[in-house]
């Protein structure tokens, strides 16, 4: 069994003079809402009031491929993943006009590809794991060895991201199949059965959406009490970009770095990352409300309230950067609006 290691939460008292300071502004009482709440968290997370402006925003896509994704589970094949990877390099996915267009830094890093992508930069491979992953519901996702240098990998990730100067992390994935182990992990972790967590993903049809829920119990069934155990659990059910991931946010979260969650993929390693090191969900905030209903469960079970809910079901982290302006925009409010007290003189 992994043997957990708590996180200690965002400065409570630095959280309790933000609340004051919000309480002193030169509006009226709520009238900010939850930019007033997120206001409060960053400032929590930074240990600073009034919080300094969110400027250095870093976003980072872990890419792999599911082996699962023979059984029919997405609407389209793997090859478009190492072809998302690819256009990432390149700056045209949809996440990296997002990141641009709010100067967040992003690059994208290969864990589990099912390709060489021997035509991008040493530093696009430089983390990688192995070809694919296994498919859940007949055989393990990876082995230990794998699982552990995954973690790791996750974990020197966030680590070159903070050395960089992040003050804010943001997750991004790219994984043709990615919904079907990330809602096995969610059902893992909430003890729910596969029916109850799938959704459509990349748009699969009613018949898919049946075969994906089989697919997912399948993987549960195969791996029975060592779900149990996070780390185990990603070995079983997950792959090498997810249990990156989760080794990203403990790191981020140890590191006393904030990070700002996507959809699914990310929540239901937020979920593994907690189970992994307790408390480390403080450290989160949840961007957007996917359509995926294991995200919903996931936030639920972690206490998280999405900022947005545009339906989206992109991924790639886009509804995480298209949320970016409101962290931005809660600091600010809290640092810069006036005081009552200096209103009234």
């Amino acid at each position: 069994m992994s043997t957990p290691s708590a996180v200690r939460p965002p400065d409570p008292a630095i959280h309790a003079a933000a609340r004051e300071r919000l309480a002193g502004l030169a509006t009226p009482p709520g009238a900010l809402g939850r930019l007033g709440d997120l206001a409060c968290w960053v400032a929590a997370t930074q240990g600073e009031v009034p919080p300094r402006p969110v400027d250095q925003v870093r976003a980072v896509v872990l890419a792999g491929d599911h082996g699962v994704t023979a059984s029919g589970v997405s609407a389209f094949p793997s090859a478009v993943t190492p072809a998302m990877v690819r256009t990432f390099a390149a700056g045209r996915a949809g996440a990296s006009v997002l990141a641009a267009q709010h100067g967040v830094s992003l690059r994208v890093l290969d864990l589990g590809v099912d390709d060489d992508l021997a035509d991008l930069p040493d530093a696009v491979r430089a983390h990688k794991v192995r070809r694919g992953s296994g498919a859940i519901d007949v055989e393990d996702a990876l082995s230990a060895d794998e699982t552990a240098r995954a973690l790791a990998a996750g974990r020197a990730i966030a680590a070159e991201e903070i050395a960089a100067g992040a003050q804010l992390l943001v997750t991004g994935d790219m994984g043709i199949g990615n919904t079907t182990p990330t809602a096995a992990l969610v059902a893992a972790s909430l003890g729910l059965p596969g029916s109850e967590v799938v959704g459509r993903g990349t748009g699969i049809d009613d018949a898919s959406l049946v075969r994906k829920g089989e697919v997912v119990q399948a993987a549960l069934d195969r791996a029975g009490d060592r779900v149990a155990d996070p780390v185990e659990r990603l070995a079983a059910l997950g792959s090498a970009d997810l249990a990156a991931t989760v080794g990203f946010l403990v790191a981020a979260a140890q590191a006393g770095v904030p990070v700002l969650l996507d959809g699914l993929i990310s929540v239901a390693c937020a979920l593994t990352a907690d189970d992994l090191a307790p408390g480390a969900s403080a450290w989160f905030a949840a961007g957007h409300r996917s359509t995926e209903p294991a995200q919903s469960l996931a936030l639920e079970k972690l206490g998280l309230e999405p900022l947005l809910d545009l339906g989206l079901r992109l991924g790639e982290g886009s509804g995480a950067l298209a949320a970016v302006p409101l962290v931005r925009s809660a600091a600010l409010l809290l640092r810069d609006v006036a005081l009552l007290s200096e209103v009234l003189g």
